[in-house]
Protein backbone atom coordinates (compact mmCIF):
# COMPACT_ATOMS: atom_id res chain seq x y z
CA UNK A 1 0.00 0.00 0.00
CA UNK A 2 1.39 3.38 -1.02
CA UNK A 3 1.54 6.45 1.20
CA UNK A 4 -1.36 8.88 0.99
CA UNK A 5 -0.75 12.19 -0.77
CA UNK A 6 -1.83 14.01 2.42
CA UNK A 7 -1.17 12.49 5.86
CA UNK A 8 -4.48 13.85 7.19
CA UNK A 9 -7.71 13.56 5.20
CA UNK A 10 -10.74 15.47 6.48
CA UNK A 11 -14.22 15.05 5.03
CA UNK A 12 -17.46 16.92 5.14
CA UNK A 13 -20.32 14.52 5.89
CA UNK A 14 -23.53 15.55 4.13
CA UNK A 15 -23.23 15.02 0.39
CA UNK A 16 -19.63 13.83 0.72
CA UNK A 17 -19.35 10.70 2.87
CA UNK A 18 -23.09 10.05 2.78
CA UNK A 19 -25.87 10.77 0.31
CA UNK A 20 -28.03 12.78 2.70
CA UNK A 21 -29.17 15.51 0.31
CA UNK A 22 -32.70 14.10 -0.31
CA UNK A 23 -33.16 13.80 3.47
CA UNK A 24 -32.04 17.38 4.09
CA UNK A 25 -34.14 18.86 1.29
CA UNK A 26 -37.23 16.97 2.45
CA UNK A 27 -36.62 18.01 6.08
CA UNK A 28 -36.37 21.69 5.15
CA UNK A 29 -39.50 21.48 3.00
CA UNK A 30 -41.43 19.74 5.77
CA UNK A 31 -40.40 22.34 8.35
CA UNK A 32 -41.14 25.34 6.14
CA UNK A 33 -44.49 23.93 5.03
CA UNK A 34 -45.64 22.75 8.44
CA UNK A 35 -44.71 25.85 10.40
CA UNK A 36 -45.34 28.67 7.93
CA UNK A 37 -47.04 27.20 4.86
CA UNK A 38 -43.97 28.05 2.76
CA UNK A 39 -42.35 26.28 -0.17
CA UNK A 40 -38.72 26.51 -1.21
CA UNK A 41 -37.15 25.63 -4.53
CA UNK A 42 -34.84 22.60 -4.29
CA UNK A 43 -31.91 24.49 -5.77
CA UNK A 44 -32.31 27.21 -3.14
CA UNK A 45 -32.46 24.62 -0.34
CA UNK A 46 -29.34 22.92 -1.68
CA UNK A 47 -27.49 26.24 -1.45
CA UNK A 48 -28.15 26.26 2.30
CA UNK A 49 -26.45 22.92 2.89
CA UNK A 50 -23.08 23.12 4.62
CA UNK A 51 -24.08 25.85 7.08
CA UNK A 52 -25.53 25.28 10.56
CA UNK A 53 -29.27 24.69 10.41
CA UNK A 54 -30.26 27.32 12.97
CA UNK A 55 -28.14 30.00 11.30
CA UNK A 56 -29.93 29.41 7.99
CA UNK A 57 -33.38 29.50 9.57
CA UNK A 58 -32.65 32.61 11.65
CA UNK A 59 -31.33 34.41 8.58
CA UNK A 60 -34.32 33.63 6.36
CA UNK A 61 -37.25 33.08 8.72
CA UNK A 62 -36.33 34.76 12.03
CA UNK A 63 -39.89 34.83 13.36
CA UNK A 64 -40.33 31.09 12.78
CA UNK A 65 -36.77 29.82 13.31
CA UNK A 66 -37.13 28.11 16.74
CA UNK A 67 -40.26 26.19 15.73
CA UNK A 68 -38.87 25.33 12.30
CA UNK A 69 -35.73 24.02 13.98
CA UNK A 70 -37.80 21.76 16.25
CA UNK A 71 -39.99 20.45 13.42
CA UNK A 72 -37.01 19.94 11.10
CA UNK A 73 -35.06 17.89 13.63
CA UNK A 74 -38.07 15.83 14.66
CA UNK A 75 -38.92 14.89 11.05
CA UNK A 76 -35.28 14.44 10.05
CA UNK A 77 -34.63 11.98 12.88
CA UNK A 78 -37.83 10.04 12.21
CA UNK A 79 -36.91 9.59 8.53
CA UNK A 80 -33.12 9.51 8.84
CA UNK A 81 -32.42 5.81 8.44
CA UNK A 82 -34.86 5.38 5.55
CA UNK A 83 -33.59 8.26 3.41
CA UNK A 84 -29.82 8.25 3.95
CA UNK A 85 -27.83 6.37 1.31
CA UNK A 86 -24.18 5.32 0.91
CA UNK A 87 -21.90 6.88 -1.70
CA UNK A 88 -20.51 4.16 -3.91
CA UNK A 89 -16.84 3.44 -3.24
CA UNK A 90 -16.49 5.55 -0.09
CA UNK A 91 -16.42 2.69 2.43
CA UNK A 92 -13.53 0.98 0.62
CA UNK A 93 -11.69 4.26 0.11
CA UNK A 94 -11.79 5.01 3.84
CA UNK A 95 -10.52 1.52 4.65
CA UNK A 96 -7.68 1.89 2.16
CA UNK A 97 -6.73 5.33 3.42
CA UNK A 98 -6.56 4.03 6.99
CA UNK A 99 -4.51 1.03 5.87
CA UNK A 100 -2.09 3.42 4.14
CA UNK A 101 -1.60 5.32 7.39
CA UNK A 102 -3.78 8.38 6.77
CA UNK A 103 -5.41 10.01 9.79
CA UNK A 104 -9.09 10.59 9.08
CA UNK A 105 -11.69 12.98 10.40
CA UNK A 106 -15.10 14.46 9.66
CA UNK A 107 -15.77 18.18 9.96
CA UNK A 108 -19.46 19.06 9.71
CA UNK A 109 -21.76 21.98 10.49
CA UNK A 110 -24.33 19.64 12.02
CA UNK A 111 -24.28 18.26 15.56
CA UNK A 112 -21.61 15.64 16.15
CA UNK A 113 -24.14 13.14 17.50
CA UNK A 114 -26.15 13.42 14.28
CA UNK A 115 -23.02 12.88 12.18
CA UNK A 116 -22.15 9.85 14.28
CA UNK A 117 -25.66 8.47 13.76
CA UNK A 118 -25.23 8.85 10.00
CA UNK A 119 -21.83 7.17 10.06
CA UNK A 120 -23.29 4.20 11.96
CA UNK A 121 -26.19 3.82 9.53
CA UNK A 122 -23.72 3.79 6.62
CA UNK A 123 -21.41 1.30 8.32
CA UNK A 124 -18.65 3.90 8.65
CA UNK A 125 -18.76 4.34 12.41
CA UNK A 126 -15.43 2.62 13.02
CA UNK A 127 -13.67 4.20 10.04
CA UNK A 128 -13.49 7.79 11.30
CA UNK A 129 -11.73 8.38 14.65
CA UNK A 130 -12.54 12.10 14.87
CA UNK A 131 -15.87 13.87 14.37
CA UNK A 132 -15.89 17.67 14.70
CA UNK A 133 -19.46 18.99 14.63
CA UNK A 134 -21.06 22.32 15.39
CA UNK A 135 -20.78 21.54 19.10
CA UNK A 136 -16.99 21.62 19.04
CA UNK A 137 -16.43 25.22 17.90
CA UNK A 138 -18.18 28.56 18.26
CA UNK A 139 -17.62 29.57 14.62
CA UNK A 140 -18.54 27.46 11.64
CA UNK A 141 -17.77 27.02 7.95
CA UNK A 142 -16.79 28.99 5.93
CA UNK A 143 -14.76 30.11 8.99
CA UNK A 144 -11.64 27.93 9.35
CA UNK A 145 -12.07 27.24 13.07
CA UNK A 146 -13.72 23.78 12.71
CA UNK A 147 -10.97 22.58 10.37
CA UNK A 148 -8.25 23.96 12.62
CA UNK A 149 -9.89 22.19 15.56
CA UNK A 150 -9.75 18.88 13.66
CA UNK A 151 -6.11 19.35 12.65
CA UNK A 152 -5.13 20.20 16.20
CA UNK A 153 -6.85 17.13 17.64
CA UNK A 154 -5.21 14.90 15.05
CA UNK A 155 -1.81 16.40 15.85
CA UNK A 156 -1.34 17.76 12.34
CA UNK A 157 -0.05 20.91 10.70
CA UNK A 158 -2.48 22.45 8.23
CA UNK A 159 -0.03 21.82 5.38
CA UNK A 160 -0.48 18.08 6.00
CA UNK A 161 -4.26 18.26 5.60
CA UNK A 162 -6.76 18.11 2.79
CA UNK A 163 -10.46 18.86 3.25
CA UNK A 164 -13.03 17.30 0.94
CA UNK A 165 -16.56 18.63 0.54
CA UNK A 166 -19.48 19.20 -1.79
CA UNK A 167 -20.28 22.82 -0.91
CA UNK A 168 -18.57 26.12 -1.59
CA UNK A 169 -18.38 26.81 2.16
CA UNK A 170 -16.26 23.66 2.49
CA UNK A 171 -13.68 24.88 0.00
CA UNK A 172 -13.71 28.40 1.43
CA UNK A 173 -13.08 27.01 4.92
CA UNK A 174 -10.19 24.86 3.66
CA UNK A 175 -8.55 27.81 1.93
CA UNK A 176 -8.98 30.00 5.02
CA UNK A 177 -7.41 27.28 7.17
CA UNK A 178 -4.42 26.94 4.83
CA UNK A 179 -5.39 23.40 3.81
CA UNK A 180 -5.67 21.80 0.40
CA UNK A 181 -9.26 21.54 -0.84
CA UNK A 182 -11.07 19.04 -3.07
CA UNK A 183 -14.63 19.47 -4.29
CA UNK A 184 -17.02 16.60 -5.06
CA UNK A 185 -20.05 16.79 -7.33
CA UNK A 186 -22.26 14.01 -5.92
CA UNK A 187 -23.69 16.21 -3.16
CA UNK A 188 -25.38 19.61 -3.05
CA UNK A 189 -22.84 21.70 -4.94
CA UNK A 190 -22.44 22.31 -8.64
CA UNK A 191 -19.17 21.87 -10.50
CA UNK A 192 -18.82 25.43 -11.79
CA UNK A 193 -19.08 27.25 -8.40
CA UNK A 194 -16.80 24.66 -6.81
CA UNK A 195 -14.18 24.94 -9.56
CA UNK A 196 -14.31 28.75 -9.34
CA UNK A 197 -12.81 28.49 -5.84
CA UNK A 198 -9.63 26.94 -7.27
CA UNK A 199 -9.44 23.65 -5.34
CA UNK A 200 -6.85 20.99 -6.08
CA UNK A 201 -9.57 19.33 -8.16
CA UNK A 202 -13.31 18.77 -8.47
CA UNK A 203 -14.13 15.07 -8.80
CA UNK A 204 -17.25 13.22 -9.86
CA UNK A 205 -16.92 9.88 -8.06
CA UNK A 206 -14.98 7.99 -5.40
CA UNK A 207 -12.62 6.56 -8.02
CA UNK A 208 -11.56 10.06 -9.02
CA UNK A 209 -11.10 10.94 -5.37
CA UNK A 210 -8.98 7.82 -4.83
CA UNK A 211 -6.67 8.86 -7.68
CA UNK A 212 -5.95 12.10 -5.84
CA UNK A 213 -5.62 10.69 -2.33
CA UNK A 214 -3.78 7.44 -3.12
CA UNK A 215 -2.18 8.16 -6.48
CA UNK A 216 0.35 5.33 -6.54
CA UNK A 217 -2.13 2.65 -5.53
CA UNK A 218 -4.64 3.98 -8.06
CA UNK A 219 -2.04 3.72 -10.80
CA UNK A 220 -1.22 0.16 -9.73
CA UNK A 221 -4.89 -0.79 -9.67
CA UNK A 222 -5.32 0.46 -13.20
CA UNK A 223 -2.26 -1.31 -14.62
Amino acid sequence: MSSPRWPVVLFDFDGTLGDTIPLIVASYRHALGTVAGLRADEREVRSWIGRPLLAVLEERYPEHAPEMLRVYREWNLANHDDLIRPVEGIEQLLADLAAAGARLGVVSSKKAETVELGLRVLGLGDAIPLVAGQDQTTRHKPHPEPLLYAARHLGAHVQECVYIGDATVDLEAAHSAGMAAIGVTWGAGLREPLAALDPVAVVDDAHGLRQLLLPASSASAGS
